[in-house]
Formats: structure tokens, C-alpha cells, sequence
């Protein structure tokens, strides 16, 4: 059950991350950096401590991996792109 909530809250973030891009934000944007923040402190959370390294390699991984890009671009076509940018503007920092 916990692994689900898990899951569906990941999901969840990809879809504010679908809808920062659909509003115009950038990927650097006070928007989506706050959503890249919560994205980490949810996987750390839930799963492992996430630091900004693997963090890096978790956005590389949304758009390299078609299976990841593919499930997150569920939320609207390039999310998965979206979410990756913001991520390294997030790590860049």
C-alpha cells in the first residue's frame, strides 16, 4: 500500500510538472525549481536519500530511457524533457 502512495505521488509530481509547462514557466523558473525540490525530498522520503548527484542521473534518465520518458510524458508531451531541464537548472545551482 505504501509502495503505491509511493508511486501515485511521483506521479502526481509529474503532472505539476506537466502543468508548470503548460503555463509557460521555464524549467529554471521559481516553479518548477520548487517542484524539482519537492521531487527530491519525495524520493528521499520514500525510497532513498536522493542527492543532488543522483538527482542529476534520475533527469538524465527521464529523457534517456523511453520506458521513463514514455510513462511520465502520460501527463502531456514533453514533460519528461521538462522535468529533466528543470532538474539541471536545479543541480547546475
Amino acid at each position: 500500500e505504501k509502495w503505491t502512495e509511493a508511486n501515485d505521488g511521483m506521479m502526481t509530481i509529474f503532472a505539476e510538472f506537466a502543468a508548470c509547462k503548460e503555463s509557460g514557466a521555464s524549467a529554471d523558473s521559481v516553479e518548477a525549481q520548487a517542484l524539482v525540490a519537492k521531487l527530491q525530498a519525495h524520493i528521499t522520503e520514500n525510497y532513498y536519500t536522493c542527492t543532488d548527484e543522483i538527482l542529476a542521473g534520475l533527469g538524465k534518465m527521464y529523457v534517456a530511457d523511453e520506458r521513463l520518458n514514455k510513462n511520465i510524458d502520460k501527463h502531456g508531451e514533453g514533460t519528461a524533457e521538462f522535468a529533466s531541464n528543470a532538474i539541471e537548472a536545479y543541480c547546475r545551482k
